[in-house]
């Protein structure tokens, strides 16, 4: 039974995906909602029919108490089969159609409505670009992620669960007092005017203060993220007071703001608790008073008083529930800050797959400021041609690092193009794009996986002796046979940790080597691809890297000046501009900047002297 309502949605389910989500959070909602509008309905019904019962069941307890007027005899003869097939329904009917109302939220709506939503938020933010995600915590995305959906399904169980049963409720409740005595409205009336303006007083101000609250959580958790990603430089520094007071400001936010928000709670109980008491002493003495003036029967009195015991049990719930209703409303509009960012880098409406025949790299009139007067490159052009080997010097904010990122488009440039094979890659899909290269950085971090997992990243339908070989050609196959992890995993199933910590940095960058040599693809970027490694490893690695760059249209950046000396051409970036462009020797005979940096190296690397 179980299996049948947990699949009668899927949340995988194939849908229109878009660049611009809604902003409003009730159009938003909606949107995520299609596939269950038919599981909603149904949700819908079943919770008006159990709502009915339930007032059903109070008026006939208010009946059965004017039936005992008569004698047991009388009672059993006239009534009996009456009592009988009531009691029946109790015990069969009413527990299926109630099993139907809770499987149909426990079941149906409540695991899969918030899987849906985040399945698609997480597709949704995969899609932005990389210079999104770095203007952003991690852990605040992630916790965005994780909590956005969670706080809209309880939106949703309280639609069904409590407002829509509570209304349904309160209807019967005013039909059924009014069958027994019109006059019996007033009370009702009055109290649930006042219980309205209530729950309007409550709900206006625990939105924002709910909203206030989850921000205030998801800034923490940013925090307590971050540090504990960068747990080795804080302890590198001893900054252990330092963090503490750092997140001490984002704890004691986190306090205040909820402290704020239970004192709303706090006065509406309250104010709940007199209301409630108002309700009881007016329904039941109005009641009361009519049985005194013969009015009303006991069974009238009877039923009024366990109708406003059960709202005075109820109140405090629903509002409960409609708080929580608008809390988790508000935590669903904070993450919506994330959820619901529309994509800005996107392929063209026409893109077509990159096809690469030759792999010569065009870059015409290149601008890219990142938005500011000043950093990044400033109109360069430049032509490599077709299994060319580049190199890249220059100072640190010469603009090589920004070079590689449009190329990768990562960012879109602000005039200008890049070239491949006549391609526009603006207007080729990034996907196709990045496959056909392949980029090794000098911040060689792997995913908290195993190291088969992030080899075959490169190339997962690769064979075992593909991914052996591309280990071996790295120098890695050997220390990888001998990793173990604290859960007995060895050689390749062996976890690698967060970011490849529990690898050296050596062992890291010879893995994510492997990981590119799998991929093969005709263009290779190097960004400081030896500069985690021992002198004799690096020696073996430069002749498999020489290897990896035949046939292959390759950009190495360079601090280290003899590992690209033998390069076609060197491009010396200096202030986001190219200022000399030639072989080695022809660049040291010019006496330029590149001489400079050569003459002043020390160690290989380009030395502080010539960055001032």
């Amino acid at each position: 039974m179980f299996k049948y309502f947990e699949s009668l949605v899927d949340p995988y389910v194939d849908y229109s995906e878009t660049d611009t989500p809604p902003t409003r959070i009730w159009p938003f909602l909606w949107d995520f909602s299609q596939p269950f509008k038919g599981v909603f309905v149904l949700a819908a019904i079943m919770s008006l029919v159990v709502a009915s019962i339930e007032v059903g069941l109070i008026y006939y307890m208010g009946r059965v108490v004017d039936l005992l007027g008569t004698s047991p005899e009388e009672f059993w003869a006239t009534y009996g089969t009456e009592v009988i097939l009531v009691a029946l329904f109790v015990l069969l009917a009413r527990p299926l159609l109630q099993m139907m109302d809770v499987v149909l939220l426990n079941n149906t709506i409540l695991p899969n409505f918030g899987t849906l939503i985040r399945w698609r938020s997480h597709k949704h933010v995969l899609r932005q670009s990389v210079g999104w995600f770095e203007n952003d915590f991690a852990g605040r995305i992630a916790n965005r992620i994780m909590q956005t959906p969670r706080s809209a399904g309880e939106v949703i169980f309280q639609v069904f669960d409590a407002i829509s049963f509570s209304l349904a409720y309160l209807l019967g409740a005013a039909v059924l007092l009014m069958v027994a005595d019109v006059r019996l409205l007033v009370p009702l009336v009055l109290w649930f005017a006042l219980y309205a303006a209530l729950v309007v007083w409550t709900v206006k101000r625990i939105g924002p203060a709910s909203k206030a609250a989850s921000d205030a959580r998801s800034q923490l958790t940013g925090k307590v993220v971050d540090a504990y990603t960068n747990i080795h430089s804080v302890k590198m520094f001893a900054h252990h007071e330092r963090e503490l007071d750092y997140a001490k400001a984002a704890i004691e936010n986190t306090r205040r703001t909820f402290m704020r928000e239970m004192r709303l709670f706090t006065i509406m109980d309250v104010v709940l608790v007199f209301l409630n008491g108002l309700l009881i002493v007016g329904v039941v003495g109005w009641a009361i008073a009519l049985w005194t003036q013969g009015a009303a029967s006991v069974g009238v009195v009877a039923a009024a008083t366990a109708l406003t015991l059960r709202l005075n049990a109820m109140t405090g719930w629903i509002m409960w529930a409609l708080t929580s209703f608008f809390q988790e409303l508000g935590v669903v509009a904070e993450g919506m800050e994330t959820i619901a960012q529309p994509i800005t880098l996107v392929d063209a409406k026409d893109a077509r797959p990159l096809q690469i025949a030759k792999g010569e790299i065009a870059v015409r009139d290149l601008t890219h400021h990142y938005g500011r007067d000043s950093g990044g490159l400033d109109n360069i052009s430049m032509t490599i041609r077709p299994g060319e080997k580049v190199g890249l010097v220059g100072r640190s904010g010469a603009g090589k690092s920004t070079l590689v990122k449009l190329l990768l488009r990562f960012y879109d440039p602000e005039s200008g193009r890049i070239e491949i094979d006549g391609q526009d890659i603006m207007q080729v899909t990034q996907d196709s794009l990045r496959l056909n290269i392949g980029m090794v950085q000098q911040d060689s971090s792997l995913l908290h996986r195993s190291v088969r997992e992030n080899i075959l990243y490169g190339r997962p339908e690769a064979t075992e002796a593909q991914m052996i070989e591309a280990a071996k050609q790295a120098q890695a196959h050997d220390f990888i046979l001998d990793l173990a992890d604290p859960e007995g995993r060895t050689g390749y199933e062996a976890q690698v940790g967060e970011r490849g910590v529990k690898l050296s940095g050596g062992q890291r960058q010879r893995v994510t080597l492997a990981r590119v040599i799998l991929k093969n693809a005709p263009i290779l970027l190097l960004d400081e691809a030896t500069s985690a490694l021992d002198s004799e490893v690096e020696a073996a690695i430069q002749d498999t890297l020489y290897k990896m760059m035949e046939g292959k249209t390759v950009i190495a950046i360079a601090h280290r000046l003899s590992t690209i000396a033998e390069m076609d051409r060197i491009l010396v970036l200096d202030d986001g501009k190219i200022v000399e462009d030639g072989p080695h020797d022809a660049l040291l005979a010019q006496g330029g900047l590149y001489s400079e940096f050569w003459a002043r190296q020390s160690g290989g690397f380009i030395g502080a002297e010539a960055a001032e």
